[in-house]
């Protein structure tokens, strides 16, 4: 009797539920895999990222946009003008402005900026080497003289004054390169092409458009 009463029984878990070594191995696995699955999700985010910045960066700052001169404001000196001679001759300061919207500098080599009436040369002014900053406007002061000298003695010269209006056209064309991150250089000139129409009588300048 005593050897009955001494039998042992198995301790129940604490919570009421056995727990097997092969199923404590599965949910470490199962932990690591959940890990894992993060981590991947994590790289290919990053990936996605850094291809959307490279794209932009590519479109935006490594994109190398022509650089473009234009007049500025025109304030005529004198303006004279002759239609029985025919003649005029035109003095006035203005500025030749260099506009870079690159993600760098642009430097250009010295040029000439060209008047001409009706295709022939009536002036000329010399444009220095420099360069125009990082998304800025390099701005050059001019004195610019012009006369009819030049021009053939059978030039419709004589009917435009009497008109009232001379036009004359400007052309530039600079060269020079962009610089980006200070390794790449691409060679860009800047060109001007404008139109300006002076009212002899008022002496003023009537209109000015540049392309």
């Amino acid at each position: 009797m005593a050897e009955k009463n001494n039998q042992a029984y198995p301790i129940a878990p604490a919570n009421g539920n056995a727990r097997s070594d092969g199923e404590s191995l599965v949910s470490e696995d199962e932990l690591k895999r959940r890990k894992r699955i993060k981590l991947f999700t994590y790289i290919g985010i990053f990936i996605v990222f850094q291809i959307i910045v490279m794209t932009v960066f590519g479109l935006t700052v490594m994109k190398v946009k022509t650089p473009k001169a234009r007049l500025g404001e025109i304030n005529i000196q004198s303006l004279n003008s002759v239609p029985a001679t025919p003649s005029f001759d035109i003095s006035f300061t203005t500025q030749i402005r260099i506009k870079n919207t690159n993600w760098g500098p642009y430097k250009f080599d010295a040029g000439t900026a060209t008047f001409m009436y009706q295709g022939v040369p009536v002036g000329q002014v010399t444009i220095p080497k420099s360069k125009a900053g990082m998304r800025s406007t390099k701005k050059i002061n001019v004195e610019v003289v012009l006369n009819s000298n030049v021009l053939p003695n059978s030039s419709t010269l004589g009917s435009v004054l009497n008109s009232g209006v001379l036009t004359l056209t400007s052309q530039v064309q600079l060269k020079g390169k962009v610089e980006l991150m200070l390794i790449m250089k691409k060679n860009k000139s800047a060109s001007m092409d404008c139109t300006i129409a002076f009212d002899l009588a008022s002496k003023v300048v009537k209109t000015l458009q540049c392309k």
